[in-house]
């Protein structure tokens, strides 16, 4: 064979190869990836028994919804019917029999919250019963999650025309309203809490854009409380505008009940720490001198300290060494729950040691001097 013809052999032996290698990625790109732990999945229902569905998932195999989730879902399934297509939520890839178990339950909340954020960026106006009143504001339901409207954020004619802004008169006055409908928009929402934050008079998105964009992070405002949850306080910034202080913002130390500590119409001083989604969210203790910073190089694992049982957990006792720095004794360091509650109390001083400081992400573990050795 003459050299040129060899040439023309290698080229067209490696332009195939080339060929063969490009229809292999185009094939890999196409593979679809195996659902993981938290991912939403939909399929046909296959089968329906008594405890468990069967949910097609081709090409991954089958996913079974039993035990707890079946439990937890039972309004749902009872409902489905054989050959309707569900969405999911996958707990779990792979188990003992070979199916992708999935939850109903949590499909739907998830798909719930995801409406929630569309709604907000949206602005849909959505027409409300109201449950309750309080004297902040009202309380409202939507999916079965509940909602607040504070006061501030009614319409005009809505909103408590009281003299002397006596908090009894603003409730009698928000109780007229329990009962009717009402078009709102969804301002904020936190998954965490549970919670969903409505306003009456925000169905103008440019307008409140343009008051929002006068504010930063890192602003330092005076402010007025317009209204008080069990997961923290709302700030009247400016007339149309609110900005809410999360109940882990208000204070270096323990906030269990900012009832305890706000009334409506107090001025407030707060610090704009994000501003997102056409909201802003407000910080008190921000403005405050960090009491973590005391220790950062003066504490470390293995010291002894002092502290008082401030409040018991699920996980165990928190301990505060000093207003604001507290650390957690946990129920393992005693053996059970039980077993701590009975060796200290609230209200009292220990000697504890610590067995974790990380002070820049406040956190601290302490175990009872008596009850343990000392860590090496």
């Amino acid at each position: 064979m003459k050299k040129s013809e060899e040439k023309d052999a290698v080229e067209s032996i490696v332009e195939h190869a080339k060929i063969e290698l490009s229809s292999i990625g185009k094939m890999l790109d196409k593979a679809e990836v195996p659902p993981q732990v938290d991912a939403l999945v939909e399929g046909p229902v296959i089968v329906i028994e008594k405890s468990s569905v069967y949910i097609d998932l081709t090409p991954f195999g089958t996913g079974i919804i039993y035990g707890r989730e079946f439990i937890n879902a039972k309004d749902i399934i009872r409902k489905i019917n054989i050959g309707d297509t569900v969405k999911a939520k996958v707990i779990s890839t792979d188990n003992e029999e070979g199916y992708i178990e999935l939850s109903l339950k949590e499909a739907k909340q998830a798909l719930i919250w995801s409406e929630a954020d569309k709604a907000i960026k949206s602005k849909t106006p959505i027409e409300l019963t109201v449950k309750e009143a309080n004297k902040g504001g009202l309380i409202l339901e939507w999916q079965g999650i509940s909602g607040f409207l504070p006061a501030s954020q009614l319409k005009s004619e809505h909103y408590p025309r009281v003299e002397d802004s006596d908090k009894d008169k603003i409730l009698k006055a928000l109780k007229t309203l329990v009962g009717k409908r009402i078009s709102v928009v969804m301002i904020s929402v936190l998954p965490k809490e549970g919670k969903l934050i409505f306003s009456e008079k925000d169905n103008n998105p440019e307008e409140r854009q343009e008051i929002i964009g006068k504010y930063a992070v890192g602003d330092e405002l005076e402010c007025t409380v317009a209204g008080i949850v069990d997961f923290g306080i709302f700030l009247k910034i400016e007339e149309g505008l609110e900005g809410l202080v999360h109940i882990s913002e208000i204070d270096w130390g323990l906030v269990e009940d900012p009832r305890s500590m706000f009334k409506i119409g107090d001025s407030v001083k707060a610090k704009v720490i994000e501003v997102k989604d056409g909201k802003i969210s407000l910080s008190i203790k921000a403005l405050k001198e960090n009491p973590w910073h005391e220790f950062e190089n003066t504490l470390k694992k293995g010291d002894i300290v002092s502290g008082v049982v401030i409040k018991f957990n699920k996980h165990g006792a928190l301990v505060s060494i000093k207003q604001g720095v507290a650390g957690l004794v946990h129920n393992s360091s005693f053996g059970s729950e039980e077993k701590l509650k009975k060796t200290l109390e609230l209200g009292k001083t220990y000697n504890f040691q610590v067995t974790l400081f990380e002070p820049k992400d406040q956190r601290m573990t302490l175990v009872h001097l008596d009850d343990s050795k000392k860590a090496e």
